[in-house]
């Protein structure tokens, strides 16, 4: 019955109430007139004018004031006190008619009795299709697991009350606000408090669950609130920001985990916009890795600002659609007229690349394309150096032969002193493009000859070093969030292992702004505060989760962390510059680095030597040269590659 009340025509839910409203003003009459004369009442003689007088009042009253024009459902507060205002002017006329018509026999006070009895029939009668609609009793209520708090009490912290007010796995507490002129007053019968109750609140009524409904407030002043609820153990969720909320009432199902920038724990960079436009605006624009994660966002900045048309160029099949997707949608919504072209291709294939420059002629190039993940690139050599170290030297010699006016590197902090051959393959891919940067022809290896390069026009090289990426794809706090979720443990290498930290626009904008800063040959860092402990990173997720620590303090606690281990080429600290002294820019977060390089004529002797040396996965000579020709190089622990490792079992089997 009340999914079929529920679906009927808006037209016939407004006759329903309004016939009962007649129905409830006439029982009003007859209750007032009985408790008056003292006795069952049946009307007789003028008394039945004012049975007619209640409803012909009532009705106009009540539709001028919009109560049928509300939602029973989503009635709160408000609309009582609506009914109340409503009732109040009826009760007035009313009250107004019977002294001005002075019909016999009509005592003066059922004209005050009545509209009292027809108030609380009438709020009684929305209450009651409230509950019964949502199905939800009072008994229930208070059966509810999920107790919240809501953190802010202006437009989205209502909506969002009203949303959890209707959800029956959830009981709202009350309201938090930092206004001093909001404390004590309600919202839909829910009080509004003051933060520093937030303790007692939180031991009074066992609550779980602190949302977030701050969609336009300081960075700075968010990070405030979340350090003073890390303590209480509460489970932390929030609203989008304002400009992600859509229009209309805000659903249950807005409030998310706290984004990645609540975990970083300071200020995004904020990007220049006319940096950002310089070399994409009109232009034809290519981003190799397209479909990665740092490739992806790349793409979104890219087309926010209008280039003429984006190649997206990735061999991943499945991310080169995903994101292709994402931005044809993006572009629908948007003014602009930018042609977008997703190219299946690997940067291992230099014909292919020769291909795609030819047809298109891209005059920007972000270079994204790369195996970044640590172990596994320390377990395939020479698959990383392969696509990491000649994919780079494919693309930037393609881009020189076809005069690409910019090419810019994406390249980590782990090409600075690495331990692991991931983090050496991007400073080989750093060095081949400062070698070519003060070359007069092309350089090239013996295998590949290009056609006119000494006339190309010259390519402005520039590699952009940033830290780890909060979010990105093999990041620490999906992995840490997914452990949570499974009850632990929270897999930590070591307690001390620290890094640098950024969210994924922050990358992207990063490289496209120092891009556009480049001269040629610059090594572009980022200024990117302090570095910050990953089990800090963890106990942060954890807290914010609502969630405890389990350890020897705090045997009780939820979740564990256990210390698997340094894994093969992990350091304990990243750095960002190899040399002392980075000069400024005039952009105050990026930095400029000048190092040492290898010419070419010296540098392609040893890349033709560990070029071979990878194709025979001879892992002891690609060290050896990497050792050589990278600065810092410190190779951790044995020989991991898997072939090696498995020859090398196979050889103990057949010698036993």
């Amino acid at each position: 019955m009340k999914n079929r009340l529920l679906h009927l025509p808006r037209i016939h839910k407004q006759s329903i109430v309004g016939i009962t409203d007649i129905f409830m003003s006439l029982i009003a009459t007859w209750g007032a007139f009985s408790l008056r004369l003292d006795v069952l009442h049946w009307p007789e003689g003028y008394q039945w004018h004012v049975y007619q007088l209640a409803p012909l009042l009532a009705l106009p009253v009540f539709t001028k004031a919009g109560l049928y024009r509300a939602v029973f459902r989503y009635n709160g507060m408000s609309a009582m006190v609506a009914v109340g205002k409503a009732v109040a002017i009826y009760g007035g006329l009313f009250f107004a008619a019977l002294v001005w018509l002075a019909l016999p026999g009509i005592p003066r006070s059922v004209g005050l009795l009545q509209p009292i009895l027809f108030l609380i029939l009438v709020a009684s009668s929305r209450a009651f299709a409230r509950f019964w609609l949502l199905r939800v009793s009072s008994d229930r209520l208070h059966r509810r697991e999920v107790r919240i708090l809501i953190y802010g009490a202006g437009a989205a912290g209502a909506q969002i009350a009203d949303a959890l007010l209707r959800d029956q796995k959830s009981h709202l507490v009350g309201f938090l606000d930092d206004d001093p002129h909001l404390r004590g007053k309600t919202i839909n019968g829910q009080r509004i408090y003051s933060p520093d109750d937030v303790e007692s609140l939180i031991d009074l009524y066992d609550v779980s669950d602190v949302l977030l409904a701050l969609p336009g407030i300081a960075r700075t002043q968010r990070n405030e609130i979340l350090t003073r609820l890390r303590k209480f153990h509460v489970h932390v969720r929030s609203l989008p920001n304002l400009n992600d909320l859509a229009e209309g009432k805000i659903a249950v199902s807005d409030i998310h985990e706290l984004d990645i920038n609540d975990l970083l724990g300071r200020e995004p960079v904020p990007p220049n916009l006319a940096l950002i436009s310089r070399n994409i605006s009109g232009e034809v624009v290519l981003v190799t890795g397209a479909g990665g994660s740092i490739g992806g966002e790349l793409c979104r900045q890219i087309l926010a600002a209008k280039p003429l048309k984006l190649l997206l160029l990735d061999h991943n099949e499945f991310g080169l659609y995903s994101i292709h997707e994402e931005l044809k949608k993006r572009l629908a919504e948007s003014d602009s007229d930018t042609e977008l072209t997703p190219l299946l291709a690997s940067v291992r294939d230099i014909q292919r690349l020769r291909d795609i420059f030819k047809t298109y002629r891209p005059r920007t190039i972000y270079h994204a394309a790369a195996y970044k993940h640590v172990p596994l690139v320390e377990h395939n050599p020479a698959e990383g150096i392969r696509n990491n170290v000649f994919g780079t030297f494919n693309a930037a010699s393609v881009a020189i032969e076809f005069s690409v006016r910019d090419f810019v590197l994406v390249s980590t902090d782990k090409a600075v002193r690495p331990t692991n051959i991931m983090g050496a393959t991007k400073r080989l891919a750093e060095m081949i493009l400062q070698a070519f940067t003060c070359e007069e022809t092309l350089p090239k290896l013996e295998d590949v000859a290009v056609e006119g390069a000494e006339n190309a026009n010259r390519t402005r090289f520039s590699m952009v070093r940033f830290g780890n990426v909060l979010g990105s794809s093999g990041s620490v706090v999906p992995l840490f969030r997914q452990q949570i979720r499974e009850g632990g443990p929270i897999t930590l290498t070591d307690l001390e292992v620290t890094r640098y930290f950024m969210t994924i626009p922050e990358a992207a904008q990063l490289v496209v702004q120092a891009g556009a800063m480049a001269e040629g040959g610059d090594v572009f860092v980022l200024d990117m505060g302090e570095p910050v402990k990953i089990a800090d990173l963890a106990h942060r997720i954890v807290d914010l989760s609502g969630l405890t620590i389990k350890n020897t303090d705090n045997p009780g606690g939820d979740i564990e962390i256990k210390v698997t281990g340094m894994r093969p080429g992990e350091k304990l600290y990243e750095e960002l510059l190899i040399g002392e002294d980075p000069k400024a820019t005039f952009h105050p977060r990026i930095m400029k680095a000048h190092e040492d390089f290898i010419k070419w004529d010296s540098l392609k002797v040893d890349l033709r030597k560990i070029g071979l040396a990878a194709d025979k996965n001879d892992v002891e000579e690609m060290r050896r040269i990497i050792r050589k020709l990278v600065s810092g190089y410190q190779a951790t622990g044995d020989n991991v590659d898997w072939l090696f490792m498995a020859n090398e079992s196979i050889a103990e089997n057949c010698s036993e």
